[in-house]
């Protein structure tokens, strides 16, 4: 009952602080042009969030791995808070300056480079213990959420600007913020805390990607999305006024999009833990990309364009469903934190340069090419990181033959007896060195969730047994591997092992 009381608040959390910061968004342009009388400081909030998640590598390493508990991430929170608070003291004070918006830029920053990848691990920790695929679903919950304040959240605003102004849009995002952060102070699960005296417990972004193939070629593929994201965003707007339909076409594509996205959100919690992950993320990623090449071809109706977007649209979901199943089903612990941050860098890092250099390219390509093109990169990208076109290798322990596994259980077995009482965990090496690890994991700790299952027994100093069962993984992801029982004796002086094997 508390896990799922935990989760409700997560979820709720998610809510609040989007839909306030989807409403400030549509405020803090005007407020930043009616107080420093320049058009550029409207984009520089925006500009210094994207400081801190780029940095976020270096300085935020060990922090993240800090983020364990709802207290943890509510004092995250309480940060932002601090940050959002900047802009509307100082317009309360008549002083805001672009000192201001800068600060209120990089606070806020911070806070959001650690709270969101915080937030998505602590829900799959909380969720691991209810079943092998409410955590696929809660974050899928999660993002239908998010989705649902980009509907609401702009109507919202409008009326609230044309009813008292920008200004008060402000101090409500602090706020919903504020709300969030008590919300997260009544989660009660945690997580495992890295150790701060084991350093590869607290593992650098790019080491994660380098050993889990599947998520790496998922953050990709996003990456890809999120570079190109501004021929959609911006590709639609100058097409719009080229064709003497200024902001129609971007209304008609917007709309589209977040109708399909929203449908695609309500689907994705029972379509993502049925698929395969990474085919359905690429699949996603090829119909977005279809769609960016059609868009310029049905610019002469709103209805069709409004349409084809709706499609691209659709898919998205299920495609960042996919990927966070890929992150909260083949990581623990630190690594599926730091996996996270790793996806949240990526693309979001990504449709910060995509934005800065969009317009020169469609100033120089022209907004249909870039639309084409942007479209192409996206199915290449799905095709060579898409599970079609890449062969599995085969781990190395699954290639030996159960003789050989067999004399180097009893091989280390025999080292176990010159070890007295620490045979155990001798032995739980054997069940690591010896089982497939189809997911990639390094753990060096006796108990992997997603690969082998350790139960072990222990008897005086002087008799010992122990049976080690290696389970087939319930994921449908694994590649065939050996279920195997290794049980050692000890008896002063000697040593005994014993191997089976199954194949499935």
């Amino acid at each position: 009952m508390n896990s799922r009381r935990d989760i409700a608040a997560m979820l709720t959390t998610t809510f609040v602080t989007w839909m306030g910061q989807r409403t400030a968004a549509v405020a803090l342009p005007l407020v930043a042009l009616a107080e420093t009388g320049s058009a550029w400081s409207t984009g520089l909030v925006g500009g210094a969030v994207g400081l801190p998640l780029l940095a976020s590598p270096w300085w935020a390493k060990g922090l993240r791995q800090r983020l364990t508990t709802g207290r943890a991430l509510a004092c995250v929170l309480a940060v932002q808070v601090v940050g959002l608070l900047v802009v509307p003291i100082g317009a309360a004070v008549a002083t805001v300056t672009v000192v201001h918006l800068a600060a209120a830029g990089l606070i806020t920053g911070c806070g959001t480079a650690l709270s969101g990848p915080g937030q998505r691990a602590l829900l799959s920790d909380i969720c691991d213990n209810l079943g092998s695929t409410l955590a696929t679903k809660m974050l899928a919950w999660q993002d239908f959420l998010h989705r649902i304040t980009m509907i609401l959240a702009p109507p919202v605003a409008g009326a609230a600007v044309a009813t008292g102004g920008p200004l008060p849009l402000l101090w409500a995002e602090a706020a919903g913020v504020s709300v969030g952060a008590a919300l997260l102070l009544t989660v009660r699960g945690t997580a495992t805390a890295a150790s701060p005296d084991r350093p590869d417990n607290t593992p650098a972004l790019r080491q994660v990607l380098a050993q889990h193939g599947d998520i790496r070629c998922a953050v990709t593929m996003s990456g890809v999305g999120g570079l190109v994201w501004f021929a959609f965003t911006l590709g639609l707007a100058i097409l719009g006024a080229e064709t003497g339909r200024p902001g129609l076409l971007i209304s008609a594509g917007m709309t589209g999009y977040g109708i399909g996205s929203l449908a695609g959100a309500l689907l994705a919690p029972m379509l993502v833990p049925r698929l395969p992950a990474l085919a359905t993320m690429a699949t996603g990623w090829i119909v977005l990309g279809v769609a960016f090449m059609a868009l310029p071809a049905v610019t002469s109706s709103l209805v069709l364009l409004g349409c084809v977007a709706a499609v691209g649209g659709f898919s998205m979901p299920l495609g960042i469903g996919a990927l966070n199943r890929l992150i909260s089903t083949r990581t623990a612990g630190a690594q599926r934190r730091a996996a996270f941050a790793a996806e949240s860098l990526v693309h979001d890092g990504a449709v910060s340069i995509g934005l800065l250099a969009g317009g020169a390219v469609i100033g120089v390509v022209g907004a249909g090419p870039t639309l084409v093109t942007a479209g192409a990169a996206q199915i290449i990208a799905a095709l060579l990181a898409g599970p079609w076109l890449r062969t599995r290798r085969r781990p190395r322990d699954l290639r030996r033959s159960p003789a050989e596994i067999t004399a180097a259980s009893a091989g280390l077995a025999e080292s176990a007896t010159d070890r007295g009482v620490a045979w155990f965990q001798t032995v739980s090496k054997i069940a690591i060195n010896a089982s497939s690890r189809p997911h990639g994991c390094t753990s060096s700790a006796a108990l992997c969730a997603d690969c082998a299952h350790a139960s072990g027994s222990r008897a005086s100093s002087r008799s010992a047994t122990a049976s080690l069962v290696g389970r087939p993984c319930a994921s449908r992801a694994c590649s065939p591997s050996w279920t195997w029982t290794t049980t050692l004796s000890r008896k002063p002086g000697s040593a005994r092992a014993s191997t089976s094997y199954t194949a499935r």
